[in-house]
């Protein structure tokens, strides 16, 4: 059986590895500030800034969030990021997307201090990355590279092969992987022969969305695998397809109602690949990890500590 990449330990190794310099900037004078714009009523954005807010609790770093209703126009956000982007107890600004759809999302994460961008979004920051130079990096292709750096997965040499090319995670991750000295292929819906290619990898980021779409012949054996998709499985017959009939997992959709998936098949991964992460519990906790370490990062640089 293949070996699980446990992104929960990972990410509390890092959380453990921040606090101390949390601590160091309090003495300097003040902690961490995060602002988070929540901006609608989506209940998944919700979640997830209801547990970014929860991770700077834990962390010591000062947190606020602002909620500008559905119907805000587009110039009271951008007056809202124009605002905090002047205050110096805000060393971080968090634009948590979707936004309405009356929102021009890209002319507000243009707005967004590119020193203060701690999702590594604005172009100038993407901008860095693609040179190699130090700069903010998007979360989750971050914490791509953490967990396998600290698992010791050797990527310099290795062939990567990336399916997805959103600028969240597939072209950023790409990079970060080409920086890492690995020969890096980006796969998309017109890929031709997407299972052949896949097959090369020694890394396999999937990164597109679609619910146990990579089966085993997309999976060179022996590979490492790292599944960032997550999608939530609510039919009965899907969630029998998908794992075969177990009945563990008929009996915890029974319970829940649905399931989640990442975008490879979970039983094909664990028998053909080498290592990988699993869903939940693999790549998802690394991304509010990353977010707090961009944080951090921000309020060194803007108090003069690194």
């Amino acid at each position: 059986m293949a070996r699980i990449l446990d992104g929960t330990a990972v990410r509390d190794q890092i959380l453990n590895e921040l606090k101390p310099r949390v601590a160091r900037l309090q003495a300097a004078g003040r902690p961490p500030g995060l602002a988070v714009i929540l901006a609608g009523d989506n209940p998944a954005s919700e979640i997830y800034v209801r547990n970014k807010i929860k991770a700077c609790g834990d962390l010591g770093i000062c947190s606020e969030k602002h909620t500008p209703t559905a119907s805000a126009s587009q110039q009271a956000i951008l007056d809202l990021v124009a605002m905090l982007n002047q205050r110096p107890d805000v060393d971080g600004i968090l634009v948590q997307l979707p936004l309405p759809g009356h929102i021009d999302a890209k002319a507000v994460v243009m707005a967004v201090d590119p020193a203060k961008d701690v999702d590594g979004l604005h172009p100038s920051n993407l901008g860095l990355l693609v040179s190699g130079r130090p700069g903010p990096r998007a979360c989750t292709p971050s914490g791509i590279l953490e967990i396998l750096k600290r698992y010791e997965i050797p990527i310099a040499g290795r062939r990567a092969v990336v399916v997805g090319r959103s600028d969240i995670v597939g072209k950023p991750v790409s990079f970060l992987l080409l920086h890492e000295h690995a020969t890096v292929t980006i796969c998309h819906s017109r890929t031709v022969d997407l299972p052949g290619v896949c097959r090369e990898a020694d890394i396999l980021v999937a990164a597109m969305g679609r619910a146990a779409l990579l089966t085993g012949e997309y999976i060179k054996p022996g590979a490492t695998v790292i599944d960032v998709g997550t999608s939530r499985i609510e039919s009965r017959e899907e969630a029998a397809r998908i794992f075969r009939n177990s009945p563990e997992k008929l009996a915890a959709f029974d319970r829940r109602g649905s399931l989640l998936v990442g975008d490879v098949n979970p039983i094909d991964v664990a028998e053909v690949a080498g290592a990988y992460t699993p869903v939940p519990g693999g790549v998802g906790p690394l991304t509010i990890a990353m977010l707090m370490v961009n944080t951090v990062r921000s309020a060194e640089r803007r108090m003069g500590l690194c």
